[in-house]
């Protein structure tokens, strides 16, 4: 039998199995991802096949069958572990809020390298617009207006005030999506407001430290009732990136991938060398300042914080 891991709990697994059943599962016997340095073996949104124990109330995970896609991030800066986040998606979602607590672009373009390293489709949804003062709708045009163009669907929504809710509903329609962003930027209201039955957990903003409250322990893959399911992820403070070549990391940028093979170097890294083809576009303007700063920021490793 074959199902869906919907949770995981760390020894224990929630498997939405072919018959729409959930079952309570653990992996059989020492169970390890060959060749892997997850601190996970199993994550949310593996398709697993299963073997119901005598109880027919719990199984057995024997096999993980082979993902489309993954996302994955680093805990720490000097783990060499990582944590798979979830499995098999049709998108993944960053929300993100230029209100309280507020989301760098530094954060935001660690979560895009993630996403285009391991081939899984990355939208940007900008939350909590009611609340933005003149400044703050000032840069996000201006944010749209640099991620839009390469790719990135950015939607502008308010949970509290039903701003473009029918829009981030037809957005997830019929897809599973990773939602995942800081804590406090709103993912748990939104969710609650376009599927109000799932009523998960949502929390106040810290007033001491400005940063959200973590409501979410646990990834947990829901079904949608206009189809598709989604993906709560708790809140991520930092985005650690999985080590890259330096030579690999502009490949992820996709205006930086557009130039390859144009720099003088074969190995240009875009940071010293002369006759660098992604400088240039720099220095004209084809290519954002801003996200050149934070490529060299991953680059050196100097840019870990949120």
């Amino acid at each position: 039998m074959t199902g869906t891991v919907i949770k995981s709990t760390g020894s224990w697994y929630k498997v939405l199995d072919e018959k729409g059943q959930i079952l309570d599962c653990r992996l059989r016997g020492k169970f390890k991802m060959e060749g892997s340095r997850a601190t996970n073996p199993v994550a949310v949104g593996d398709k697993v096949v299963i073997s119901p124990e005598p109880d027919q109330q719990t199984g057995i995970i024997t096999q993980i069958l082979e993902r489309k896609n993954h996302i994955i991030r680093k805990s720490t800066n000097l783990s060499r572990k990582s944590q798979v986040i979830a499995a098999n998606l049709d998108q993944a979602i960053l929300i993100a809020t230029l209100y309280v607590p507020r989301t760098s672009t530094g954060f935001i373009d660690r979560f895009l390298v993630n996403c285009e390293a391991y081939s899984v489709k990355a939208c940007i949804v900008f939350n909590k617009i009611d609340l933005y003062e003149e400044a703050e709708l000032d840069l996000l045009e201006e944010l749209i207006s640099v991620y839009s163009p390469l790719g990135y669907e950015c939607l502008k929504v308010s949970a509290l005030k039903n701003i473009n809710l029918d829009a981030f509903g037809e957005m997830i329609k019929d897809k599973t999506s990773l939602l995942s962003g800081h804590s406090g930027v709103g993912k748990s209201t939104l969710i609650n407001a376009i599927e109000p039955g799932l009523d998960l957990k949502t929390a106040q903003i810290s007033l001491v430290h400005l940063k959200g409250k973590h409501t979410t322990t646990f990834a947990e893959m829901f079904p949608l009732s206009h189809g598709g399911f989604i993906i709560d992820t708790p809140g991520i403070k930092e985005f650690g990136l999985v080590d890259f070549e330096d030579w690999e990391l502009s490949h992820y940028f996709p205006e930086m991938r557009e130039l390859f093979n144009q720099c003088k170097f074969d190995n240009c890294t875009h940071a010293h060398e002369p006759g660098c083809a992604v400088k240039e576009k720099v220095e004209s303007g084809e290519i954002s300042y801003g996200r050149y700063v934070n490529y060299l920021n991953i680059l050196s490793g100097e840019d870990t914080r949120a």
